[in-house]
């Protein structure tokens, strides 16, 4: 059987953050070249500059909530991003250990039938992808075409800039700018998520390839040859699973935090605009992106912790009773280590899962009703 290419499916993935100057080709890291340039122009011109811009004016507007909060909301998911493309680039290696992982022969199907058996997956996987990209760039577009369908509005963002921007010239320049920082760093941002979400898919797809050969296992030839490559299989995936939660461990927990105050932000300025106007449903548009990405993370996480707690019912499944009693041993040895499942946590506080995504809501909604109070006594 053909080697089974894991990396294919997330190649989009990929070449975006190749295209953003996250990802150096192949198993390479940053070198002294022209790309290693290119990725710190975008760093310091295309993300510092324009973090910056929108930092400075809250100097101007902080004694007025409104305005404080509509700089806010958005600049707290940029700057976030920029948190994030900083611990990915510091830990790019590590991402590419696991990548190289991957293709170790403890990680290929062994069969067609384990080529099917994880196909639903990653087309689980790739429609998230997809979906996911398609809201947050409806959001992204809204923005941009702002200032186009409110006179109100000059600009996508509210910033400060240290020129005259009435001039036509400058306004232009400045309208442009916005416009290419938002895009930018919104696809860097959301598909160093997407990847977050490929490596838990990775994890759980994992845990299927194990339970099929734990539940395989017959009392032919080499039962116990098999539930040795069984026990070496796991405890790969549980170093996969520990490394990438070491990656993403601070980011995740960033995310939630940031992610809970942005809903709270959002729904803010969503209750300060009328119901039925562009602004209602770019914020609308807005809080279903950030849901969305809160629910991709709590679900992907939740189906890891699912997946990894029905190892111990597939080694059951296998023909365990017709054993040696030393072997039965073994086995007893390795259901009661598989009977705590793999959970991703974020600095081990809490576990990625749907429990935790309700909680985030419910706490946003608090932080809103706070918002919502102060500006309305």
């Amino acid at each position: 059987m053909s080697r089974f290419d894991w990396i294919a499916t997330i190649g989009v993935n990929l070449w975006v953050l190749r295209c953003v100057g996250l990802w150096p080709e192949k198993n390479k890291l940053y070198e002294p070249n022209f790309y290693t340039f290119y990725a710190a122009f975008n760093a310091i011109v295309i993300i510092g500059g324009h973090n910056l811009s929108q930092i400075i004016k809250i100097f101007f507007v902080y004694t007025d909530l409104e305005a404080v909060t509509a700089t806010i909301f958005v600049l707290t998911t940029n700057i976030l991003a920029t948190i994030k493309m900083y611990f990915f680039v510091r830990n790019l290696n590590v991402i590419k250990q696991l990548f190289r992982q991957l293709n170790e022969q403890q990680f290929q199907p062994k069969s067609a039938d384990q080529v099917n058996l994880i196909q639903p997956s990653l087309k689980r996987w790739m429609i998230s992808y997809t979906v996911f990209h398609t809201i947050v760039a409806t959001n992204v577009l809204l923005w941009s075409i702002a200032p186009l369908l409110n006179e109100n509005q000059k600009f996508p963002f509210v910033a400060w800039y240290p020129f005259d921007t009435e001039n036509s010239l400058n306004y232009h320049v400045v309208y442009t700018y916005q416009v290419v920082c938002i895009w930018y760093i919104t696809a860097a941002n959301i598909n160093l998520d997407s990847l977050t979400y490929a490596l838990l898919m990775y994890i759980w797809s994992q845990c299927d390839l194990l339970c099929d050969d734990l539940s395989k296992m017959n009392g032919e030839i080499g039962f116990e040859t098999k539930f040795r490559e069984c026990v070496k299989h796991h405890k790969q995936i549980v170093r996969f699973a520990t490394k990438s939660n070491e990656f993403f461990n601070m980011l995740i927990f960033g995310q939630f935090a940031t992610s809970t105050l942005v809903l709270a932000l959002t729904m803010f300025q969503l209750s300060l605009v009328h119901p039925v106007s562009e602004e209602a449903f770019t914020h609308l548009s807005y809080i279903t992106g950030i849901s969305t990405q809160l629910l991709l993370y709590c679900w992907f996480g939740n189906e890891v912790e699912i997946k990894s707690s029905q190892i111990p019912f597939a080694l059951y499944k296998s023909d365990w009773f017709d054993q040696p009693t030393h072997v039965k041993k073994n086995l007893l040895i390795f259901s009661v280590r598989c009977q705590n499942p793999i959970k991703i946590t974020a600095l081990n506080l809490f576990a990625l899962s749907l429990r935790t995504f309700v909680a985030i809501l419910r706490t946003a909604w608090s932080y809103f009703a706070v918002l919502y109070k102060v500006n309305n006594p």
